[in-house]
């Protein structure tokens, strides 16, 4: 029996003498094969701060603001303004996991590489599972049924949501996210009506779609995860609109961002080994926080089958 063993990361693991150089540039270069990292970039963008950091939420309505008094009279000063916002202090949280690997048990030279590799995965899939929990948090509901079949338009409803969210946050959402059972429903109903041009965006792909929306991205989560019952989708039969930029800033707009605190070497995991004689625990750690920076604009459609 195999006596691999995933748990909590405690931090007394995390010594100068365990610190692994040479797997924590392994985590770099590594590229997710399920793309989980590009999935949680795409919902709450990553900006890099220090431990304990402060951002500003800012007035939306002070954005949209509009004078009839900004011409300057002959020697006198341009009116002055000013843009107010609530500062917000937070701090990163220590995440991490640790895996307890039986040397009986291990194959081929790059077994810590392949450990290291599933922490990851198991770590960032708990990134992407609370980014996806922050975005239900702040949406409001659409006003659209979300009924879709035969007689539905899907890409209607769709757009009278993105149409609600710009209304309220005077910012069009530039972002739109699918489940993958909302995915399936859109096609589907559009392929069931007897309509070339229903056929035709049934057909579209994920940026195809989002042209057609005049958005900049689209994207459906297929991601899952095991339960006590079984493996369920980490986003269901939803569809979300929201805005978000991948910049560097933290005050930027951006509904959701994910802050992270990057390692004295730059990178954003760090890896620990920690040698027994019959046994190795590996461990994987990160810092990070995801913030609701703006909560106006987020829309969510709960969809149905007809």
């Amino acid at each position: 029996m195999s006596e691999e063993k995933i748990i909590s990361a405690n931090e007394n693991r995390f010594t100068a003498g365990n610190y692994s150089e040479a797997l924590t540039a392994f985590t770099v270069g590594w590229r997710d094969p399920e793309n989980i990292a590009e999935l949680l970039d795409f919902i709450a963008p990553p900006v890099p701060v220090g431990r304990r950091f402060e951002f500003k939420r800012s007035d939306n309505a002070q954005a949209f603001y509009s004078e009839n008094d900004d011409v300057r009279a002959v020697g006198a000063e341009f009116k002055r303004v000013r843009y107010d916002g609530e500062s917000i202090n937070e701090k990163t949280l220590n995440k991490g996991l640790t895996i307890r690997v039986d040397h009986d048990e291990v194959a081929g030279d790059d077994w810590q590489e392949r450990y290291v590799q599933m922490l990851m995965q198991r770590l960032l899939r708990n990134e992407l599972r609370r980014a996806i929990q922050a975005l239900d948090t702040i949406a409001a509901e659409s006003s659209a049924d979300g009924v879709w079949g035969s007689s539905s338009n899907p890409d209607a409803e769709i757009r009278n949501m993105l149409m609600e969210a710009g209304n309220e946050s005077g910012v069009r959402p530039n972002r739109l996210l699918f489940g993958e059972g909302a995915w399936d429903l859109r096609m589907s109903a559009l392929e069931s009506q007897n309509s070339a041009v229903a056929f035709k965006a049934g057909a579209m792909a994920q940026d195809e779609l989002a042209a057609k929306f005049m958005l900049d991205s689209c994207r459906v989560v297929s991601s899952r995860y095991q339960t006590a019952s079984g493996k369920s989708p980490i986003l269901g039969m939803n569809v979300y609109a929201f805005f978000a930029q991948n910049s560097i800033s933290k005050d930027e707009p951006s509904n959701l961002k994910r802050f992270y605190t990057p390692a004295e070497e730059g990178t954003a995991f760090r890896v620990y080994c920690d040698e027994y004689a019959k046994y190795t625990d590996i461990s994987v750690e990160h810092y990070s926080s995801i913030v609701a920076t703006s909560e106006l604009g987020v829309r969510k459609l709960a969809v149905s089958a007809q």
